[in-house]
């Protein structure tokens, strides 16, 4: 349902009423608008806009939403050119408010930082009161909230329309979001951010399939396409459905989630498998369908231990059955010590571990003991009462240790943790209490542990550095990941990991020379570092392009810098100095229109916008 803004001079007496009356209106206000106002009622009438998160803690937010990032991407990219024209930025957020993502005009980043609307900061309505945002996770509807329909006076200068993001059971995952003036913000900007969010969920209803598929529409025209139905189903069970199933069906989840399939579909929908025709539903409906495995359709997700998925595909053959090993010792409730070089995909096995194992419905909680001062690590670790220490928020903090009760705590660079904290982990491994900083009652916690470093335990312990009996604690079960130079694998995961990071959408193939070159290089920053050159290549090279062995912007293998365009020269290496020059370049021989450097490097409009707000941010 489509929720329309009410006109500006209602809005403005329904305020009068509401907050300098203390009435509650009758008429004049959207009736969604009125429940979000009483909701956020306990929200201050803040001056002082929050402050966004660090850069470090930002990164693992985005780590935990990973997957919701990776499918929400091209719905970014696509709504960015509509953002950019119409003086608007499109906003992600995951399923708590928390702004992820943020892309599109340049021109309206400024306004938005004036009201904190930016990467690392919650807007949820317990934080920002009512927003659109905030009030389409809290109503679970599309909706648009226009000036002075905002909680907060401060943000009543804005308009935005958001819409909410499901899996195939019904969770929030998080929302995708249109915001501008609010002049900009109408049915047709709701509309499109309403009908990204359903690709969003159709990708990733995909991409976590496992067992059967049926795919369904009451045209058959759509079967295929992100506009159709898809149910999923597991040992005669279903145990997903989108948002357009349920519709088709005219159910809820909690009417078909866990039922067995025949009373849902009826009895003959799997006599489907692989070509289409017609399915008659237990009401006497009849749809078009096609029934298939789902791991023909998400071939980045293979079914492991008791079913659960491992993201991973089939080419990971050397890391594939360590995972399996990974996920076996983790539930059984030992902590696993993950090694291996800096960019080896430390953090990438820790997700794909937490996803595959019995805490998979639980949170992933990341902590990188090396980002955080020491100063602050002990609170953001264990958390705080209300006035433990000057700066600290008013109400306290539970902590990172509490905040995965019930899933798992992954910590990485664990070789960095302070001494004077080892003892307080050790403790809270042994009695599975945590007690906040400034005193309070210990906390009981219930979570399994995941470590990674890329250090030797055993070394620091000899050194004095690190505590002996804390090192068995989370070393009960040691995976070493092997370098991107050491994996037999190389060639297929490139080639997985290119169409991944966009090569797919843009047709773009590696011809055989550039292939054996990148199989060939000796990868010094391991997995991470394939993945930036190949963000790169995506960037730079044109729609539907067979790269060759020269387009690679990789020192040793590409010609010298004299032999090819600036934008493709690589004298250093570093990558990130590729993409700057190349932009850089593009814009000034453009007369700085974004479109025209677009068509010049061969890449969407968004891309520029994305690095020039980036850079304004840094």
């Amino acid at each position: 349902m489509l929720v329309l803004p009410t006109p500006a001079p209602q809005v403005e007496l329904a305020r009068e009423l509401f907050f300098r009356q203390g009435q509650v209106p009758d008429a004049g206000i959207s009736p969604l608008i009125l429940r979000s106002w009483r909701r956020s009622q306990p929200v201050e009438n803040r001056r002082i806009d929050p402050e966004p998160l660090g850069l470090a803690l930002l990164q693992q937010r985005r780590e935990q939403a990973m997957q919701l990032l990776r499918c929400a991407q091209p719905e970014l990219d696509g709504l960015a050119e509509h953002a950019a024209a119409s003086g608007c930025v499109v906003v992600l957020s995951d399923a708590s408010g928390l702004i992820l993502e943020e892309i599109g005009s340049p021109e309206f980043l400024p306004k938005a930082q004036q009201v904190a609307l930016q990467p690392g900061v919650d807007w949820s309505e317990g934080s920002r009161g009512t927003n659109a945002i905030g009030t389409a996770l809290a109503e679970g509807e599309a909706l648009t909230v226009l000036g002075r329909e905002h909680y907060l006076d401060q943000i009543g200068v804005i308009g935005c329309a958001a819409a909410p993001i499901f899996t195939g059971r019904g969770d929030l995952v998080g929302a995708l979001d249109i915001s501008g003036d609010a002049s900009s913000i109408d049915a047709h900007a709701l509309g499109l951010v309403r009908l990204a969010a359903c690709q969003v969920e159709h990708r990733m209803a995909l991409a976590t399939a496992r067992g059967d598929l049926l795919r369904f529409h009451l045209r058959p025209a759509l079967i295929g396409t992100p506009r159709e139905a898809l149910v999923m189903v597991e040992d005669g069970r279903v145990v997903g459905a989108n948002r357009i199933a349920l519709e088709l069906l005219q159910r809820v989840w909690s009417d078909v989630l866990d039922l067995e399939v025949e009373a849902v579909l009826g009895t003959r929908w799997n006599v489907l498998e692989h070509q289409r025709g017609l399915l008659t539903l237990p009401g006497g409906q009849q749809i078009a369908a096609l029934a298939e495995r789902a791991r023909a359709v998400a071939g980045s997700v293979r079914p492991q231990t008791g079913g659960r998925q491992v993201e991973t595909s089939d080419a990971d053959d050397v890391v594939a059955p360590l995972l399996k090993q990974a996920v076996r010792v983790l539930d059984e409730g030992v902590a696993v010590l993950v090694t291996g070089e800096t960019g080896s995909g430390k953090d990438l096995f820790a997700r794909s571990l937490h996803a595959a194992s019995r805490r998979a419905k639980g949170p992933l909680v990341a902590v990188d003991c090396a980002s955080l001062p020491e100063s602050l690590i002990e609170a953001e670790l264990f958390g705080y009462e209300e006035g433990a220490y000057t700066g600290a928020r008013r109400r306290g903090m539970p902590g990172r240790i509490r905040e995965a009760h019930g899933g798992v705590l992954f910590l990485d660079e664990i070789a960095d943790m302070p001494l004077s904290l080892q003892t307080r982990l050790l403790r809270v491994l042994e009695e599975r209490c945590v007690t906040p900083l400034g005193g309070g009652k210990p906390q009981p916690v219930d979570f399994d542990l995941v470590c990674a470093t890329h250090g030797n335990l055993a070394a620091l312990v000899e050194q004095g550095r690190f505590r002996a009996d804390l090192m068995y604690r989370v070393a009960g079960f040691q995976i070493r990941l092997p370098a991107l130079r050491e994996r037999s694998d190389r060639g297929a995961l490139i080639e997985r990991l290119l169409a991944e990071l966009g090569g797919q959408r843009k047709g773009l193939r590696l011809s055989r020379t550039a292939l054996a070159a990148l199989v060939h290089y000796p990868w010094p920053g391991n997995v991470r570092e394939l993945r930036s050159v190949l963000r790169t290549l995506v960037a730079l090279c044109e729609q539907g392009q067979t790269i060759d062995a020269a387009d690679l912007p990789l020192q040793g293998i590409s010609p010298s810098e004299r032999d090819v365009p600036p934008t493709q020269a690589c004298a250093s290496g570093t990558l990130v100095a590729i993409t700057d020059r190349a932009v850089e370049e593009a814009m000034a021989q453009c007369g700085l229109n974004v479109a025209d450097a677009a068509r010049v490097l061969g890449v969407h409009r968004s891309t520029i916008y994305r690095h020039l707000a980036a850079r304004r941010r840094a």
